[in-house]
């Protein structure tokens, strides 16, 4: 069937992009709009400090978990049902994440919307790669695709402090709704269904189970060992069924006659492995610190919502310009050093984060760091994408795109469940302690972007220890354009 799609070009084509596109900007702007609104998000359903992280963590967590099963079955049962299923789904858990009125439910319902984002995304991409042919036509396609990713990032800044501000948090889950009813009604007349006509019809859901259950695990007992103690029966028989979760993922993936995550082609390829690395501490610290930013400028400096997201324009205008820059350069000094410089200014954005102070402001405090923070995130995630992709077989391409995506978010997941508990550990040990709120807050801030610094040192040594020139040099044309 797909020779038959790819026989006769699409007349459609571009008017399925713009709905491809516009349900992707819709998954994009709702990762960085609620960073924003959190502060008020805890303030009306009463979260703790330590629990708020579970917001963007849900999320991120059936996103990154769920994210090669919805790849698969959209090539298996067909990419236009299974995109329709997913942005149906998604959207109506933005309904249910704008109706919350508690902290259960909306992280329920985030969970639920991370899943919905796990199956459009990947069957979107499939959809725009098999309507489109090879070649110059496919590439400025999947150039628009990339290009609605940097602003959709953009835009939900400075949205998400319009809507908080204006109509109050729950808008900023609403506003998915009409785009997402839009989107489903408009896919059957224009775009075309198709499959992979001889594919092995397996799916691994239990793999996915698995592998999801394993880190949601992981973040709760991070999440609630400061509470009841690294040391108790309850932290460490929760870390002990995670453990084992995980043990019993990797046994399926070895066994599976089509795995998920066919675990052998990381000792293949060692530049993919290192790649993966590095995206997963890229993820981690990137969520995390946009996190802790947000609470910092609002909990601390006093800014409203609206003023936040303007000022995160600062770092999300720089990293779309950067992000043009590093692909022209990587091409001229080579993937491994650009990507050395990126997490070099990542290191050094968050060294001066560890500086904020109680009585800061933002011209001094924030914004050179969200400079160099803007030009580390261009010259990272654009060579990571690139190195993911290294010595991988054009077959294979769809696979290395899909794993670094899940790295990505689930690193963003445990990277938020990790800096949260750093920085609350922190701010309510000084609290105990007589500390005035503020200064506890920005200690416990502070420290938690020390963390982000070890993150970044950790994905440079990766860098230059994992990835290596000559895979580099495999790179396939078309999946370098796809990534």
């Amino acid at each position: 069937m797909e020779a038959a799609v790819r026989a006769v070009p699409d007349p459609k084509r571009w008017w399925a992009l713009a709905l491809l596109c516009s349900a992707f900007f819709m998954v994009i702007l709702d990762v960085s709009i609620v960073n924003v609104a959190l502060p008020s998000i805890k303030d009306k359903l009463h979260f703790s400090q330590s629990d708020l992280q579970w917001v963007l963590s849900a999320y991120a967590l059936t996103f990154g978990g769920f994210l090669l099963l919805g790849g698969r079955a959209a090539d298996l049962l067909g990419r236009r049902r299974v995109f329709m299923f997913g942005v149906g789904l998604f959207t109506l858990a933005s309904l249910a994440c704008g109706l919350s009125n508690s902290e259960g439910q909306l992280i329920a319902a985030r969970a639920v919307q991370g899943l919905g984002a796990a199956i459009l995304s990947p069957s979107a991409l499939s959809i725009i790669t098999t309507t489109f042919e090879e070649g110059s036509e496919r590439n400025k396609a999947l150039g628009i695709w990339g290009a609605m990713g940097g602003s959709g990032a953009a835009v939900g800044v400075l949205a998400g402090g319009v809507l908080t501000k204006w109509l109050g948090w729950e808008w900023i889950f609403f506003v998915n709704v009409p785009v997402g009813t839009a989107a489903f009604l408009l896919t059957r007349s224009v775009v075309r269904e198709s499959r992979a006509e001889h594919a092995t019809r397996r799916y691994d859901a239990a793999g996915a189970v698995l592998i999801t259950s394993s880190l949601v695990l992981l973040v709760f007992a991070l999440t609630r060992a400061d509470n009841v103690g690294w040391g108790s029966a309850q932290t460490l028989s929760i870390l002990a069924a995670s453990a084992i979760l995980m043990a019993a993922f990797v046994a399926v993936e070895l066994r599976s006659a089509a795995p998920l995550v066919p675990l052998g082609i990381f000792a293949r390829l060692r530049t993919l492995t290192g790649s993966n690395v590095v995206g997963f501490l890229l993820g981690a610290l990137t969520f995390a610190m946009f996190f802790m930013l947000s609470l910092y400028m609002q909990q601390v400096l006093g800014l409203s919502a609206l003023q936040t997201g303007a000022g995160y324009l600062a770092v999300a205008l720089t990293a779309i310009a950067s992000s043009g820059v590093a692909q022209a350069i990587v091409t001229r000094i080579g993937v491994k050093p650009a990507m050395a410089f990126g997490l070099l200014l990542m290191a050094l954005g968050n060294v001066w984060f560890t500086q904020v102070s109680a009585d800061g402001s933002y011209s001094v405090d924030l914004l050179p760091g969200f400079f160099a923070i803007g030009i580390g995130l261009g010259f990272s995630f654009v060579p990571v994408s690139i190195a993911a992709l290294a010595g991988v077989a054009p077959h294979e391409a769809g696979l290395a795109s899909g794993l670094i995506n899940t790295s990505q978010q689930i690193g963003g997941a445990l990277g938020v469940a990790v800096f949260s508990t750093v920085s609350t550990s922190r701010t309510e040990h000084l609290l105990k302690g007589g500390t005035d709120s503020a200064s506890a807050l920005t200690s416990g801030f502070s420290l938690a972007f020390w963390v982000a610094v070890g993150f970044a040192v950790a994905g440079l040594a990766a860098t230059l220890l994992m990835i290596r020139r000559e895979e580099l040099a495999t790179v396939p044309a078309e999946a370098t354009s796809a990534g």
